[in-house]
């Protein structure tokens, strides 16, 4: 067994023990127990009386009245130990539920069975106490085979940890050795098609990775020299050389896995509920099989009055309830990691669906938080391309953000080449091509030249700068005389899926969309009504610090509104904590963010309603499975104790075990349409 899938196996063994506390067993133990207890119980239903009178069949061999009563105690020790465990488990927590219920059941059985065998009363029960055990083992064995397949997520997120890697030697000769031997600092051979071993930063190479597994992003995305890499993605095209910088329970993919689980752990209202409805229950049902007891005994029929009593114990046995809610949260949270969309929080996930206003921090967020070159304005007597192919050339070697966006944006025309770069601190830099020096920089330059921007592109740069963009301009320098050839904006780009992120929040009833950035009001208005924001409806809070982000939260609460706050973790921090519910965004490597109740792995906005559709469906799903566990005991119950008995209708104690688990069925088929819920939108085109 490799780390990852120990690590998994750990994590799914504390998980169903969490689950069913009562019974302290696997779902292979139960299925091992129901095989052996069918075996056993159908010797005992092929020879009661009761069923060869009614299939008009007759056994009969020596020792024929021992079946029942051997194999009978055989199925009850054995088969139903483990809800006899549950049930003195929950007398000791003083939380009767469904396996004291069902312990109660088979008991009053077992005692009645064996009072029968010694005479004292004329019932043929082995059969049903038999059928009883063997049903109740089948339902808790599906129910925790669901639960179990819901938290699988665990065990394909520890699936996608390799076994071993390639470490590269001093001489830089790789060496396969296991994943568990990997220390910060190692650097390691990624092979195409093969997945990376641990976060780390990439040393040499650039590759296309499937992160799909790890953001839910569906397209492959570049990564090269200075990138960071997440243990578990793929590298579908090239080589990369990737020096380790967290393993273990310190990786991205490990925090993903934490959160999963406490969040298919933790309860939320909903689950609040369905516990207390089961201890009523426990309460209604007890009553209601005492006084079926007492009225049937007085009514001079015992041999009724135990039956009727087992049968409103079995009808009783809070088997959907007890799966209702847990179900829905495992897949709930199953479905969401599997798109990227991380759980932290459990009530955070239902108060989602009262959301009224999103707010959303514009950097990083709503953009991409990296300029990239928007426009090129040329002077007279030069060509744009010219203009962008010469200023790239200056910015080569400049390790400057916007240097990198107007090397970047010049990547696909005209290269030239640049010498005796020099740079002019806080105003630019300097670099001869083609022998002629040529400056790139922006308004500190031009004073300290003392150069006047022609008029035609200074209407280029009002525009610009109405537009929160960053102006640089390319000057040409000649023995002292400086000359404008043009001019570069570069703006924070705004995410292509962010304008259909606002769309899906408006389709889904948002009343309100709102925006936060430290930008200028005319820079963040501009970014508003490109994004499609309502004037009149939607909100735009500019010029805001980010200590005063939090500031803003409140006050748009104290208007009553529900607000979920959508930001990047690190400086939004509080303004997470102090939302309704808080989003971070783009948190693929940094899943250790502790102010965010969700986390979106990718920096896909989309995502959030994504969480909105997730929320309500996982609502209606608990509702669904609680109504119908509700309205099945009021319709149960009664028919159970007899007050229809007048007329005919009669359950046993057998029929009773396969509705209950039919109950059960319906409510774990129910939970599963879950899976159908599209939490990630079509890609923006």
């Amino acid at each position: 067994m490799s780390h990852a899938q120990h690590h998994a196996k750990q994590h799914g063994d504390d998980e169903h023990a969490g689950h069913d506390k009562h019974a302290g067993h696997d779902p292979a133990a139960f299925r091992r127990k129901f095989w052996l207890s069918l075996a056993l119980t159908v010797p005992i239903v092929a020879t009661s009386h009761m069923v060869m009178d009614w299939f008009g069949y007759e056994l009969d061999f020596p020792g024929i009245g021992l079946v029942g009563p051997v194999l009978g105690t055989v199925v009850f020790g054995y088969g139903g130990w483990p809800f006899l465990q549950g049930a003195v488990r929950e007398i000791r927590d003083r939380a009767p539920g469904m396996m004291l219920l069902i312990a109660m059941a088979i008991s009053v059985a077992y005692v009645a069975s064996l009072a029968t065998s010694l005479g004292a009363f004329d019932l043929d029960f082995w059969w049903e106490l038999a059928a009883l055990v063997t049903i109740m083992l089948l339902g808790h064995w599906q129910e925790m085979k669901a639960i179990g397949q819901a938290q699988g997520a665990l065990s394909a997120l520890a699936a996608l940890l390799p076994d071993d890697a390639e470490r590269l030697d001093p001489e830089g000769q790789p060496q396969r050795v296991a994943v568990t031997e990997l220390g910060v600092g190692d650097v390691v051979l990624v092979r195409p098609g093969s997945r990376v071993p641990a976060d780390g930063t990439v040393v040499d190479g650039r590759a296309e990775l499937d992160e799909s597994m790890i953001t839910g992003e569906s397209r492959p995305v570049s990564r090269a020299t200075g990138d960071r890499v997440v243990a578990g993605t793929v590298a579908t095209d090239a080589a990369l050389r990737v020096r380790i910088e967290a393993v273990g329970d310190d990786t991205a993919l490990a925090g993903i896995q934490r959160l999963v689980s406490e969040a298919q752990q933790s309860s939320g209202r909903a689950q609040v509920l369905a516990d207390r409805f089961a201890a009523w229950l426990f309460y209604i049902a007890t009553a209601t099989a005492v006084l079926t007891l007492v009225v049937w005994s007085l009514l001079g029929d015992v041999d009724e009055a135990v039956v009727r009593t087992v049968t409103v114990l079995v009808i009783a046995c809070p088997h959907a309830l007890g799966l209702a809610i847990p179900l829905v949260i495992a897949l709930s949270t199953a479905v969401a990691a599997k798109a990227g969309i991380l759980v932290k929080d459990r009530l955070a996930l239902e108060r989602m669906r009262t959301i009224d206003t999103v707010l959303f921090d514009k950097t990083g967020t709503l953009t991409r938080g990296e300029h990239v070159v928007t426009d090129v304005a040329a002077a007279s007597g030069t060509t744009e391309s010219d203009v962008l192919a010469i200023a790239a050339a200056v910015e080569a070697d400049s390790e400057h953000p916007l240097a990198r966006a107007i090397v970047a944006a010049a990547e696909q025309g005209d290269q030239r080449v640049a010498t005796g770069f020099h740079s002019l601190t806080g105003r630019g830099v300097r670099a001869e091509v083609d022998g002629v020096t040529y400056a790139v920089g922006g308004p500190a330059l031009l004073r300290e030249l003392d150069v006047t921007v022609p008029e035609d592109l200074d209407e280029h740069r009002r525009d610009w700068s109405h537009r929160g963009a960053a102006v640089l301009y390319l000057l040409r320098l000649n023995d002292g005389d400086a000359t404008v050839l043009g001019a570069l904006a570069l703006a924070d780009q705004i995410r292509p899926e962010a304008r259909q992120a606002i769309a899906d929040l408006r389709g889904q009833g948002i009343r309100k969309i709102a925006m936060i950035t430290g930008d200028a009001r005319p820079v963040a208005e501009a970014v508003a009504a490109d994004l499609g924001f309502r004037s009149g409806e939607d909100e735009v809070f500019a010029e805001v610090l980010p200590a005063e982000k939090d500031d803003t939260v409140t006050e748009l609460q104290r208007r009553g509104l529900r607000v979920a706050m959508v930001g990047d973790g690190v400086n939004d921090a509080p303004a997470l904590a102090r939302a309704n519910v808080g989003i971070a965004i783009g948190a693929g490597t940094d899943v250790a963010i502790e102010s965010a109740g969700v986390v979106l792995a990718s920096s896909d906005p989309r995502g959030v309603s994504g969480v909105i559709r997730l929320s309500r469906a996982a609502y209606r799903k608990m509702l669904q499975n609680l109504v119908w566990a509700a309205g099945y005991n009021v319709i149960a119950l009664p028919l159970a104790a007899g007050v229809l008995a007048w007329a005919g209708v009669a359950l046993s104690p057998a029929v009773a075990a396969v509705l209950m688990s039919a109950s059960t069925i319906v409510v774990a088929l129910n939970a599963q349409l879950l899976r159908r819920v599209a939490l990630r939108p079509p890609e923006a085109t």
